[in-house]
């Protein structure tokens, strides 16, 4: 069990970490030209089987839709994504992904790969490894009721 202390010593830990891949994450984002909230979008669309609705995008990112139009808008003017109609029912506009849009996804793994090694370079393989482990831990956690 933890002390008070040091569970608020780990939760600014966490915190500071949390800020500083963020900032990682955006250094290394500006040379691809968009927006972490884009590259998000750009992610979500790209694992889905076939193109995703608006409305779908905005229920999986837990944003409100006018959020997912602007961010559409954005990726749209950019020539990573184009809205396209669904053959089933001309009503719904499916987001689709260009090859650009394609091209712009391989440059984001490049790019969150970069920055996390530089994150992880003061670390050893072994507590790589071990980082890995606990992170897979709290992740499968999250499945836990709190």
């Amino acid at each position: 069990m933890t002390t008070p202390d040091a569970s608020g010593q780990l939760t600014e830990q966490l915190m500071r970490l949390a800020r500083r891949i963020n900032r990682a994450q955006k250094l290394y984002l500006d040379p691809v030209g968009i927006t972490p909230a884009q590259a998000r979008l750009l992610r979500t669309v790209a694992h889905y089987e076939e193109p995703p609705r608006m409305a779908d995008l905005a229920q999986r990112l837990e944003v409100v839709p006018r959020a997912v139009t602007t961010l559409v808008d954005a990726l749209e003017e950019n020539g990573s994504v184009r809205r396209a109609q669904d053959p089933a029912n001309r009503r719904v506009i499916r987001i689709e992904l260009t090859d650009h849009g394609r091209a712009t996804l391989r440059a984001l793994r490049e790019s969150r790969r970069a920055a996390v090694e530089d994150i992880l370079a003061p670390l050893s393989a072994e507590q790589r490894a071990l980082l890995g482990s606990l992170l897979t831990e709290l992740l499968n956690g999250q499945d836990r009721p709190c």
